[in-house]
């Protein structure tokens, strides 16, 4: 029985002419100015380069935790590739959408490593836009980045959100052995709400595909996200997570749908922190490898960056005790 512990499961959302006098949740109240000089330097370098990133394109929540360093932990941003226009229009996603977006910067994979060199991480996020409008969908250019990124700093750990690249399971793989860590690609909710949130270039079965494909090719850890408060039924996400995992799926992340604009779809529930709870208990009770949910949490999520970073590492090291015991 999916039931949370010690609490229910969603408040229902108010409605658009109630939304000025019902509050929104407690959990769901934060700081959201972002500021500090390592916010403030981000900024300026991405900008100097000419780079996009989905924290200011999707209007994350969490821009200023990420940009600013929070808890020691270093500052970090997730670099969307290939511009800031999308040629998918999904009913949640507040980046900019054109049938015909500007052409590809040839030179953005050297400046995508350039910049991530002067930050001196240890682990970083690539995204990207849908580029149905290109014959390989860009997936030429994004792996091209993986290189340019590991070229410059071999020990540099790299997760790619990738597209779906059209379903052409071919630029799957010319991405996921491109040389990066983590291949990431959102299945975004369950199956029955599928057409009515993603663009109809998209599918639950496609990224399924993806997913498990990426796997196949050799991909260390592969990684999806699902939004929740679209009036999914806690069986389709059950049913989600068991696709995922009979996918190869290693890690799964699970966020609160926040409406970008009057123009988005709207949010049907406010899921509570202890539905949240249950659903990464489930996660790990299913075998995946990482799991995080709560209402802020979103698919390029800090916490489980940080928790990736000392996994891969520990794996690199098995790896190579046993190439010297061989």
């Amino acid at each position: 029985l999916l039931e949370p512990r010690g609490g229910d499961y969603a408040l229902k959302a108010p409605k658009l002419r109630e939304r000025r006098r019902v509050p929104m949740p407690s959990w769901l109240k934060q700081d959201l100015v972002p500021g500090g000089d390592n916010y403030v330097g981000i900024k300026t370098k991405l900008r100097s380069l000419g780079l996009s990133t989905v924290c200011e394109e999707a209007r994350c929540p969490n821009i200023g935790e990420c940009w600013g360093g929070k808890n020691d932990a270093p500052a970090t941003a997730t670099i969307m590739l290939m511009g800031d226009t999308c040629t998918r229009a999904c009913r949640f996603c507040a980046v900019k959408t054109a049938n015909a977006p500007p052409p590809l910067d040839a030179e953005e994979p050297r400046k995508v490593a350039d910049a991530v060199a002067e930050w001196g991480i240890g682990y970083v996020v690539l995204t990207s836009v849908d580029r149905d409008d290109l014959p390989d969908h860009g997936a030429a250019h994004i792996a091209e980045t993986v290189r340019e990124l590991k070229r410059a700093a071999p020990e540099l750990l790299v997760e790619v959100l990738a597209p779906d690249f059209g379903g052409d399971l071919g630029r799957v793989t010319q991405v996921a052995t491109s040389g990066l860590d983590v291949h990431a690609h959102n299945m975004e909710t369950v199956e029955r709400l599928t057409p009515g949130v993603r663009d109809r270039r998209a599918g639950y079965a496609q990224s399924l595909r993806v997913l498990e494909h990426a796997k196949e090719s050799g991909t260390a850890l592969t990684k999806t996200s699902f939004m929740l408060g679209l009036g999914e039924r806690p069986e389709e996400v059950e049913q989600a997570l068991r696709d995922c995992r009979s996918a190869g799926v290693d890690v799964v992340t699970f966020g609160q749908y926040m409406r970008p604009t009057k123009g988005h779809i709207p949010i049907l529930e406010y899921i509570t922190p202890e539905a949240f709870d249950m659903w990464k208990e489930r996660a790990d009770e299913l075998g995946f490898a990482y799991s995080a949910a709560g209402p802020m949490v979103r698919s390029s999520y800090r916490a489980g960056e940080f928790y990736l970073e000392g996994l891969l590492k520990k794996r690199r090291q098995g790896e190579q005790a046993i190439a010297v015991a061989q």
